[in-house]
């Protein structure tokens, strides 16, 4: 049985805050996972995509029958963070047997029951009763205390932020909602505007490579690019495109932007870069 997660805002200004009433948890570097254990053991995606065949170590499920909890499905690295590459390169290949860990922190169906109306803290307690932990299925811990000192020491450790949450708010079903608001630690580039995409829309990143000082490609900027940020690169793109292909513009790395990643990849990639502004 799928049920459609409950989804975060951005905080305002991606900023942390202490607010009373509000707890803060990790936020894990993943895949959403709804796990139901109805009337036999289904592993949903958030988009409804069934993946119970790629995870056979969490077959095993340790909820009771007619239970459903909420969760990230992620990859440990040696230093036990969660590694988003890894977790990919598990998804895409049948032959890649890394061990995956499924993290509860929300329980929507408990024994039949339908527990999304109450209070969180009322469901973390059930969440609590409904399974002990495992190597494959874990809980994600809550922290009550300062939520600015709690993200702070998250982005020193290069964790990708935190989730900051109201204690009484329910779980709204397939809606995204300012109950739960996440903070992201960006990591900021500034990087040179190389190229651009000719069908959909993209812009080509580069950056000088230390090695040998020439400019080395680090990915497609898609999102964060206002109306009047196209309008401004339309007046000179034409200017500085030396060579053209079927799908791309090329040209000459003369216009600087920052953009911020969620992190660098093992490949010397910018990993969902979003566009912030023109550098002057």
């Amino acid at each position: 049985m799928f049920i459609s997660p409950m989804l975060l805002q951005y905080s305002k200004n991606n900023e942390p805050f202490n607010k009373p009433n509000h707890i803060s948890e990790l936020k894990l570097d993943g895949f959403r996972l709804i796990v139901s254990n109805m009337d036999k053991l289904r592993l949903y995606t958030r988009h409804n995509n069934l993946v119970t065949n790629r995870f056979p170590e969490l077959f095993e499920c340790p909820l009771p029958a007619g239970t459903i909890i909420d969760g990230e499905l992620i990859v440990e690295d040696p230093e036990g963070k969660p590694d988003f590459e890894a977790l990919q390169a598990r998804f895409q290949s049948k032959k890649n047997k890394t061990p995956v860990s499924f993290c509860a922190f929300d329980i929507i169906k408990y024994k039949g029951i339908d527990v999304y109306g109450l209070p969180l803290m009322k469901r973390k307690e059930i969440l609590e009763e409904s399974f002990m932990g495992s190597q494959h299925y874990k809980k994600v811990k809550t922290f009550e205390g300062n939520a600015i000192d709690y993200f702070n020491l998250v982005s020193q450790h290069g964790l990708e932020g935190i989730v900051i949450k109201y204690k009484n708010s329910l779980y709204e079903i397939n809606k995204r909602s300012w109950s739960w608001q996440k903070v992201i630690n960006w990591t900021y580039v500034d990087v040179y505007i190389s190229g651009y995409r000719k069908n959909e829309f993209g812009l080509l990143i580069s950056i000088d490579d230390a090695t040998n000082g020439l400019k080395r490609n680090v990915g497609i900027v898609e999102f964060g690019v206002l109306p009047h940020h196209k309008e401004a690169l339309r007046s000179v793109k034409k200017r500085l495109i030396y060579k053209e292909d079927a799908n791309f513009a090329y040209m000459e790395p003369l216009i600087k932007a920052r953009i911020k990643t969620r992190n660098w990849t093992k490949n010397g990639m910018l990993r969902s870069p979003v566009f912030c502004e023109f550098l002057i």
